[in-house]
């Protein structure tokens, strides 16, 4: 392998061993924390992980900074949309 290649392969290399790690941890808390308080856990691990493809994924990080605001109240739109939904099914 060449080292262009090796270098271009790098970020989606690590990037996938990143989430496949993150995946493995949100398994492990819905295995052995179910009930209670898992979830925020869990959210937060699952909020890392749409970082990190936000960040390096869709490569936000080479981007012009007014990318990256958008990026970011792109982001910030889905955890209300997410919040809430959560509301609405935590008052029905």
């Amino acid at each position: 392998m060449s080292p262009e290649l090796r270098q271009h392969l790098r970020t989606p290399v690590l990037t996938l061993f990143a989430l496949l790690a993150l995946l493995g941890v949100n398994v492990l808390l819905g295995i052995f924390f179910i009930g209670g308080h898992a979830w925020i856990a869990e959210g937060f691990v699952a909020a890392t992980m749409v970082a990190i493809v936000i960040m390096f994924a869709m490569e936000a990080v080479k981007d012009a900074p007014i990318t990256r605001l958008f990026a970011a109240i792109g982001f910030v739109w889905v955890l209300i949309l997410f919040g809430l939904t959560m509301v609405d099914y935590v008052t029905r």
